[in-house]
């Protein structure tokens, strides 16, 4: 499922009503327009950190393991690793600040946020209208439903209008079974859709030969084309949309500098590379915008 992980609603402030639609601080009031640069061209982001953080010298990064490759435990250990870790890591650098990450609850990252338990949310985070009454995001990946078939892709599936009359499975409850079913409904000739548990065992179908396709999380259904060599992944997604970094409303200085930070990281190619590293370049964000969900 998408990670518009879902973040249950919470009764009582509005600031803790952070539920998904799907997955130095500045009191300067600075509002910003969906998708539009907040920041001056020629600011650098190690100017930008307010100087709270600055004198403490270390940003604070909360993220919630366990959905590779964008976060997860290094096989065997406590050191986190991923996506998300080493993007935290290259903006901790052009910020000047050392990284401290931490694992938390998907649940209770926003909270965090707002408790000033952290300074930063990074975990495959949707950015959602929902989200936003909450914090603003810094949006950096683009992630929607992407099919997988079986290596070499003998089925000869070309887009989502070709499953049209196919055996399909799609993991239950799942975004990208919504994707499925809608397709469905435009078909002439109707699927034949059978629901698995979860992605893994969705593929069993495709081994077994029970379904010619599946769609999955791109970042996911990369991962587990590239670990098991047994799977194509279509580069087109579908109901794509935007995950972000989350910033706390109250910080706007702190995420003017992250935004100017993950800027530099896409000019220089750094962030090419960190999304080369693990497979998933086609989420790459052309440029770094501030609450770009429409």
């Amino acid at each position: 499922m998408l990670r518009k992980r879902a973040l249950p609603l919470v009764i009582g402030l509005l600031t803790l009503s952070v539920a998904a639609a799907g997955c130095g601080r500045s009191t300067s009031g600075q509002t910003t327009q969906p998708g539009v640069a907040s920041v001056a061209a020629d600011a650098k982001a190690a100017d930008l950190v307010p100087a709270a953080i600055k004198d403490k010298g270390v940003l604070r990064v909360a993220t919630a393991e366990g959905y590779p490759p964008m976060e997860m435990y290094k096989k065997g250990t406590q050191e986190l690793i991923g996506v998300d870790p080493d993007l935290a890591a290259a903006i901790a650098g052009r910020l000047g600040l050392r990284l401290e990450m931490t694992n938390a609850s998907f649940p209770g990252l926003i909270p965090g946020l707002q408790a000033d338990r952290w300074d930063l949310a990074m975990s495959s985070m949707s950015d959602t209208e929902e989200r936003r009454k909450a914090v603003d995001f810094v949006d950096y990946f683009q992630a929607g439903g992407a099919i997988m078939v079986a290596k070499g892709n003998p089925a000869g599936v070309k887009d989502l209008a070709d499953l049209c009359g196919r055996a399909v499975v799609l993991a239950k409850g799942s975004s990208n079974l919504a994707i499925g079913e809608k397709q469905n409904a435009a078909c002439a000739k109707k699927m034949t859709i059978s629901q698995s548990e979860d992605a893994p065992t969705g593929l069993l179908q495709i081994d077994a030969g029970r379904a010619v396709a599946t769609i999955v999380d791109y970042p996911v259904a990369k991962l587990l084309a590239t670990e098991s060599g047994k799977y194509d992944v279509l580069e087109a997604q579908y109901e794509a949309g935007p995950w972000g970094i989350a910033v706390d409303k109250k910080d706007s200085q702190l995420r003017d500098a992250v935004q100017r930070a993950l800027q530099e990281l896409i000019d220089t190619g750094e962030y090419t590379k960190i999304l080369e590293k693990w497979g998933v370049t086609g989420s790459a964000v052309p440029a770094a915008t501030v609450n770009d969900q429409k």
